[in-house]
This record gives structure tokens, C-alpha cells and sequence, in this order.
């Protein structure tokens, strides 16, 4: 199994604040895709789309206030399907530090390496988004190929 790893700062900022960003469902479209809808608290489910090339389900297994945030797929592209994403978050200084994984991928198909490049762009714009107010969600973010 592979993973995808990412370290961020977010500065003047708590992990409460990254947290919420995290767990309410304006907050994820605030930073992820504009088309975020459902239920962003532990046990519940999120759907998040990005028009017009598909969308994924996300079960929250763990929302720990402050400290961690973890999802697994229930529906989407079959490359995710049996993967986790987790985020680790601690306060550092200033700083709120970003420990993302994106876990579990059977192996580094093609797919893998843009989810990386675009998980290393989403997670700029969750900085963006609690260091400035405003974030790049899709549809407004970087576009690095024909996958989007």
C-alpha cells in the first residue's frame, strides 16, 4: 500500500480554527470544491463534487476537536476506494501544523500522482483560506491538466 503525505503551516492560527475548516460543510467548500454538501461531523457522510468530472463520498470516522480529522470513501473513483484521509493537527508557535495522508492506495497508478499535485494545491488553499479568508475551491482552483 502507498500513501500520499503532506506537511503544511498555517500561520496566526488554531487548530480549532483548521479544525472547523475541516468538519463544517462551509468550511470544506470555503477551501475544496464550491459543491460540498451533507453531514461533516464524526459519523456522518459528505458528498463533494467537482463538476463535470465526478465526485466523491466521504464517511467521517473521527473528528477529534482540534487534534484529527479522518474520512474514508464509500463512493467515488475505484483507485480510492479502500482509502482513508486523515489529518493530524497541532499548534506549533504562530502555527498550526497540517499532517495530511491520503492512505491506502493498492499501488502508484497515474491517478495517484495528479491526487498528490492537487492534494499539495487544495491543502495551499486551506491555508489561504483560514490565513486570509479566502480559499480556491473548486471550480476556481489550479488547473494542472485535463483531469482537473
Amino acid at each position: 500500500m502507498m500513501d500520499i503525505l503532506h506537511r503544511i503551516g498555517i500561520e496566526n492560527s488554531s487548530p480549532t480554527t483548521v479544525y472547523d475548516a475541516l468538519t463544517t460543510v462551509d468550511g470544506l467548500a470555503g477551501w475544496w470544491t464550491e459543491d460540498t454538501s451533507g453531514q461533516a461531523g464524526e459519523g456522518g457522510t459528505v458528498a463533494f463534487r467537482f463538476p463535470p468530472v465526478g465526485g466523491f463520498d466521504m464517511e467521517v470516522l473521527a473528528a477529534k476537536p482540534g487534534e484529527r480529522v479522518e474520512w474514508r470513501l464509500v463512493d467515488g473513483p475505484e483507485e480510492w476506494v479502500g482509502t482513508t484521509i486523515d489529518w493530524q493537527l497541532r499548534q506549533d508557535g504562530d502555527w498550526t501544523i497540517v499532517l495530511f495522508g491520503h492512505r491506502g492506495w493498492r499501488e502508484p497508478v497515474e491517478f495517484m500522482h495528479h491526487c498528490s499535485s492537487k492534494w499539495g494545491s487544495f491543502l495551499m488553499s486551506l491555508k489561504s483560506m483560514v490565513e486570509t479568508g479566502t480559499g480556491h475551491p473548486a471550480p476556481h482552483d489550479v488547473q494542472i491538466s485535463d483531469w482537473h
